[in-house]
């Protein structure tokens, strides 16, 4: 049998010692070289989740792999930098669209900060942020009017960021591990994906044909929302130069959003799209000959409005339009159809289902899941196949009808 190897020199030490309560604990303490050569004693009474260490041999493992970690180089020394000072230095860092800039720091300011706002990173554990991920299902809603605790979705969503951004702090030498990656936010069963409330292809022409005959004035952004799946921030930010005629396509490469402050009036910021990649997208002869028709009237108003470089669905005065505004008009002819056609009217939706209902339709129709994932705009196929899974049973029956025809006779 191989006697363990004995520490060398400089390889550090544990001693015991006795808290306050009369507990036998131990202490690692370890030398640890920094970036200028100069040399560092670390004393250690907790591990990584910070567990006190309850016997030597869980001290002596600890001490094992910080060892094992500074003969590679990859050993971190603890750092005093809170998760405050990570989490608003890591948005600054993020180049996204101004409404999802401005979501993440409602995240941050509401649902982290409260709790470990002044905690340093290395005092963090996947324990403590598992009790907060219940403490907010529990509690966690910020409007005390309502009080009540989030949803498993919203949860997801914070654990999502709080992750992200402590992987960042891996990556700037400022954690060794990660502890979200031992944290357990709610199961993936437990959250409902976001409600989809699509139009049907009639329903949809029918609104579309009661705008046109109504002359409303948003009826060509209301079209183009609807064929080519654009969320509104980015609509709103598209410039006559996005949009090239004679190849039938546009490029989706900026987004508009209301960001709040605190101690600050709401503004409108022009920035990246939700991913911050740009993308294009092919336009329908239908959708570019009502662009045409609309470029013209607005020339009529005012040439400046018709430039390459101005905002094509702007105000009177060439600015972006109010996202709220735009919203607003938008239920208020959804509110005018209904009572102009009555049954026959399409229900109530948002003004963002007319994205959902392009999406719908098209994978509805067989079109190729990337194919639709790529005129979104998603980073991944997964986030389209997540969010319209209630267009996969079809897709799925008819799949499977397919493939029985296929084989036929031959079975």
């Amino acid at each position: 049998m191989t006697a363990p190897r004995r520490r060398q020199a400089g390889e550090g030490g544990i001693s015991q010692y006795r808290t306050k309560a009369g507990e036998i604990r131990y202490l690692v303490k370890y030398t640890a070289t920094l970036e200028d050569g100069s040399k560092r004693v670390v004393l250690r009474r907790r591990d990584n989740d910070g567990q006190p260490f309850l016997t030597r041999k869980q001290a002596a493992d600890y001490l094992g792999d910080v060892n094992a970690q500074i003969r590679r180089g990859a050993h971190v020394l603890p750092s005093r930098v809170t998760v405050g000072q990570l989490g608003r230095g890591y948005l600054d860092g993020l180049r996204l669209a101004p409404s999802s800039l401005a979501g993440y720091r409602r995240i941050l300011e509401n649902h982290i900060l409260p709790k470990f706002e002044h905690v340093p990173l290395t005092k963090l554990t996947g324990t403590q942020i598992t009790a907060h991920y219940r403490e907010l299902e529990r509690s966690g809603r910020r409007d005390h009017a309502i009080g009540g605790g989030l949803s498993a979705n919203t949860v997801r969503h914070v654990h999502v960021f709080f992750k992200a951004m402590l992987t960042q702090a891996v990556r700037d030498g400022l954690l060794v591990a990660n502890p979200a990656d031992r944290a357990k936010p709610p199961a993936a069963r437990e959250a409902k994906s976001p409600e989809v409330h699509p139009w049907a292809a009639q329903q949809l022409a029918t609104f579309l044909a009661w705008a046109d005959e109504h002359g409303r004035p948003d009826a060509v952004a209301w079209r183009a929302l609807a064929f080519t799946g654009m969320r509104r921030g980015e609509l709103l930010a598209l410039r006559w130069r996005d949009v090239d005629l004679d190849a039938a396509r546009l490029s989706v490469r900026r987004s508009v959003g209301l960001v709040h402050r605190k101690g600050t009036a709401a503004e409108l910021v022009e920035g990246p799209t939700k991913s911050g990649r740009e993308r294009v997208v092919d336009v329908d002869t239908r959708t570019l000959d009502a662009l045409r028709r609309y470029r013209v009237a607005r020339a009529g108003l005012s040439l400046m409005l018709a430039r390459d470089d101005a905002i094509i669905f702007g105000d009177l005065e060439g600015q972006h339009q109010h996202p709220g505004r735009f919203t607003r008009h938008f239920s208020e002819a959804l509110a005018r159809c209904a009572r102009d056609l009555g049954d026959a009217a399409p229900p109530q939706i948002r003004v963002h289902d007319l994205r959902h209902t392009h999406a719908s339709l098209m994978l509805a129709a067989g079109i190729p899941i990337k194919v639709v994932s790529e005129r979104l705009g998603h980073s991944t196929v997964t986030i389209t196949m997540s969010v319209y899974q209630h267009v996969m049973p079809g897709m799925q029956a008819e799949a499977a009808a397919k493939f029985a025809a296929i084989v036929g006779g031959n079975q």
